[in-house]
């Protein structure tokens, strides 16, 4: 894929991002922590990867915690980042191709560990459909 992937997740995604890595064996990526299972604060981790792909170092990122709707929301207030909660295939597959979100967000809790798994794997596999879809996503930044 030639990918550059940044990855993290807060301690109710430690072991989901620990799973996800076996997806990732075929790109380059970089672990942002949580490096276990201990209690930590979800912006510690969310905005390293979101920076990441906001300076153009990464392509893609994902992100995940319980909900992932803190990460979300911690990730979209960086320039240029279009973060999607995504709890399916089919979620993942329109946030790219209709949205170009460019970091997937999974809800630890509300998904499996394999699900999360094809999620990842729909959300880099998806190309932009650019068109009508490029000229809302232009309006989106403030």
């Amino acid at each position: 894929m030639g990918l550059k992937i940044a990855i993290g997740a807060d301690h109710a995604g430690f072991d989901y991002k620990q799973a996800l890595t076996e997806v990732l064996s075929s790109v380059e990526f970089k672990d942002f922590g949580t490096y276990s299972s201990a209690s930590v604060d979800y912006p510690d981790f969310a905005h390293p990867v979101a920076s990441a792909v906001e300076s153009g170092d990464f392509d893609f990122g994902i992100l995940v915690c319980g909900s992932a709707n803190g990460v979300a929301i911690t990730a979209n207030k960086h320039q240029g980042i279009r973060a999607a909660i995504c709890w399916n295939e089919e979620l993942a597959v329109l946030a790219r191709s209709h949205n170009n979100a460019n970091i997937v967000c999974i809800p630890a809790r509300f998904t499996s560990i394999e699900e999360a798994k094809s999620i990842v794997t729909a959300f880099l596999k998806t190309e932009f459909e650019g068109g009508r879809h490029a000229t809302r996503v232009g309006k989106i930044s403030c």
